[in-house]
C-alpha cells in the first residue's frame, strides 16, 4: 500500500506530450511519463516506447520538475486565453445580432444593453456680415461662412464612461467621425461643423473638432467605434457626412 501511495504521488504525466527528463551531466531523455520510485526513476521512453529506469542520483529532478511545472502553467494560461477569446468572439456575435437593422448609432452600456441614440435635428446658420459683404462686392471675392448646429446646450442622452463603445450602422457609404461639440456664439446651441464656402467655385470646406477613435468593421456598413483615449466631460456627437455637403446625420450625447 505504501508503495502505491508513493507511486501515485510521484507520477508526472503531461497527457501524450513529450517532456525532457534532465540528467545532471547536462543531457536529457525524451519521455512521455516518469515516476520516482525509491532510489530509481522509471520513465516511458518517447523514442523506444518502453519503460526504462535510471538511478535517481543521476537525474536533475529540480530542473526537470521546474520545467514541467512551467510548461503546465503555460499550457493552462494558453488554454484559458483561447477560451476567453472564444467567449469574447461569441459575445460579440451575439451583440451584433441584437442590433437593429436600421441605420443609426447604438450605444453599448456597461451591462451590455444596446441603446439607440436619437438623430438630432440640425440647422445651418450663416454669417450675416459675410453675406452682406459678398452682396456689396462687385465680384465674388469673399468666402461665405456658416455653421451646422443643433439646439440646446446639452444632450438629453448622457453617459458616464470615459471610453464608451458604439456601433455605427451607416445609411450609405460616407465618412463617420466622433466630434466634440462647442457652444455657439449665443450659447443657446451646439456647433457640430464650421463651413467655409469658397467663392466662385462654391466649394465647401468643413471643419470639426474630431476625437480620435478606434473602429472595427463588423458587418456590411456596420462599425464598432470607441475613443482611443479617455473622453473628457463635455458634449459630443457621432456624425455621418460627405465632404462638401451640408446635410450630416448627427447623433449627440453628453459625457458627464
Amino acid at each position: 500500500m505504501k508503495f502505491w501511495i508513493i507511486l501515485i504521488a510521484t507520477v508526472v504525466c503531461l497527457s501524450a506530450a513529450t517532456i525532457q527528463l534532465y540528467l545532471k551531466d547536462g543531457s536529457f531523455q525524451k519521455v512521455k511519463e516518469y515516476q520516482v520510485v525509491g532510489d530509481r526513476v522509471k520513465y516511458l521512453s518517447a523514442e523506444r516506447g518502453e519503460w526504462e529506469e535510471i538511478p535517481k542520483e543521476l537525474i536533475d529532478l529540480e530542473k526537470t520538475e521546474g520545467i514541467v511545472k512551467a510548461t503546465q502553467q503555460a499550457d493552462a494560461e494558453n488554454t484559458k486565453a483561447d477560451l476567453d477569446e472564444k467567449k469574447a468572439e461569441s459575445d460579440a456575435r451575439r451583440e451584433i445580432r441584437s442590433l437593429p437593422a436600421e441605420p443609426g448609432v447604438y450605444y453599448v452600456d456597461p451591462t451590455g444593453k444596446i441603446v439607440p441614440l436619437k438623430l438630432a435635428e440640425s440647422k445651418m446658420v450663416t454669417n450675416k456680415r459675410r453675406s452682406l459683404l459678398a452682396a456689396l462686392s462687385p465680384i465674388p471675392v469673399f468666402a461665405g461662412k456658416a455653421t451646422v448646429e443643433i439646439d440646446g446646450t446639452s444632450s438629453k442622452f448622457t453617459i458616464s464612461e470615459d471610453r464608451p463603445n458604439f456601433y455605427f450602422r451607416l445609411a450609405k457609404e460616407e465618412r463617420m467621425e466622433l466630434v466634440r461639440l462647442k457652444p455657439n456664439t449665443k450659447k443657446v446651441g451646439r456647433v457640430v461643423q464650421s463651413l467655409d464656402i469658397v467663392p466662385v467655385v462654391k466649394e465647401i470646406l468643413t471643419t470639426m473638432e474630431i476625437v480620435e477613435t478606434f473602429r472595427r468593421q463588423v458587418g456590411e456598413g456596420l462599425y464598432k467605434v470607441w475613443p482611443t483615449e479617455s473622453a473628457e466631460a463635455g458634449e459630443y456627437a457621432l456624425v455621418e457626412f460627405t465632404e462638401g455637403k451640408t446635410s450630416p446625420l448627427i447623433y449627440d450625447f453628453s459625457r458627464k
